[in-house]
């Protein structure tokens, strides 16, 4: 029988249709992308066909916007946002409005066209990670800009229009909705219980165990109890952390294994499926006109953690109709199959 299962933090329901029966070979993997460097801004070599780039790792000597570097941080040359402006926030009526300012950035990952992160040395992840860090870092100093989130979308059914390795970054001049919906729950529930939302949830599921893909020395993989896709995942650090830029370099390589492992278990039990992640960390702690301690307990009462999202449904009718998911493989199934996949080089 399906079950209706609704999620402790973001008080949305799924539902979880396992009576049809899916295992991961019934999941058809889109067509690749064709893996070819010609003409591929991205690729070493092709730098002028970027814009010029605002942060490198690079081999000594090497000049900027050159061969040479080893991960390379361009704005998009197609922005939803632009840098330039104030907010110039008005409203009109009942509307609020304001001007598209913001950053939109491209993190391009490693000068090799066909490596994807799963494929990458862990040395390699963990410089992705670090220009992820820094260019988090340097966008908080703009304080027009409340919530930088990082992404990454692998696959054109993810919405990649470029097979050449890269995530994207886009600075928002507003928190989004997804990201408040998590805050407000975490701080809501901080005031009724001075605990954590999120360690409490972790503290549960390892409990009991059925739910748990594996873990490391600072890090847990998760299947969702309400996952709102087939073999959705969670990685979240073990110990307490409001913000992934506060990792130290012993956690940063641990995070890059862990994140390697977890992409290369999905991609070999779904022959290399689509997918999108999310990374979810504190928004930039801006003062409010009014409210300066707007979100001043952050460091208490929220958890960073990563979502990955395999695209192996489509949404349709029904879930934009009532805001609910349907997931026809359970989250208990899906973590037994990852679990038994091995994800060595």
């Amino acid at each position: 029988m399906s079950e209706l299962r609704k999620d402790p933090i973001l008080d949305h329901w799924v539902i979880i249709a396992a009576e049809r029966g899916y295992r991961p070979s019934d999941f058809k993997a889109e067509v690749p992308m064709a893996y070819t460097g010609a003409g591929c801004p991205f690729c070493e070599g092709n730098e002028d066909k970027t814009p010029p780039e605002v942060f490198a790792l690079r081999a000594p000597g090497t000049a900027p916007n050159q061969p040479g570097w080893e991960v390379r941080v361009v704005p998009n040359r197609y922005p939803a946002l632009t840098i330039e402006g104030g907010l110039n926030r008005r409203g009109l009526g009942m509307f609020d409005m304001m001007d598209g300012v913001g950053a939109h950035e491209v993190i391009i990952e490693t000068p090799h066209h066909e490596r994807h992160l799963a494929d990458l040395p862990v040395g390699q992840v963990v410089k992705v990670l670090i220009a992820y860090k820094a260019r988090i870092e340097d966008l908080r100093r703009d304080l027009r800009f409340r919530y930088i989130l990082v992404f990454r979308n692998h696959g054109w059914i993810a919405g990649a229009s470029l097979s050449h390795p890269h995530s994207q970054l886009i600075a928002l001049a507003i928190t989004p909705r997804l990201v408040k919906e998590e805050l407000t729950a975490a701080r809501e529930h901080f005031a009724r219980k001075e605990r954590c939302i999120f360690c409490d949830l972790l503290n549960q599921e390892r409990a009991l165990g059925e739910r748990v893909i594996f873990e490391t020395k600072h890090f847990i993989v998760l299947s969702p109890f309400a996952s709102r896709f087939p073999f959705e995942v969670s990685i979240f650090p073990l110990e307490h952390s409001h913000d992934f830029t506060l990792m130290g370099s012993e956690i940063m390589e641990d995070f890059a294994r862990t994140l390697k492992e977890t992409l290369l278990r999905l991609k070999r039990a779904l022959a290399d499926p689509a997918y999108n992640f999310l990374l979810h960390t504190a928004p930039n702690p801006v003062p409010r006109p009014g409210r300066p301690e707007y979100w001043g307990t952050l460091a208490y009462d929220y958890h960073w953690h990563l979502e990955i999202m395999p695209r192996l449904t489509r949404v349709a009718g029904f879930e934009w109709g009532t805001g609910f998911y349907i997931n026809p493989v359970a989250p208990e199934e899906a973590t037994r199959f990852l679990r038994e996949v091995e994800a060595e080089d």
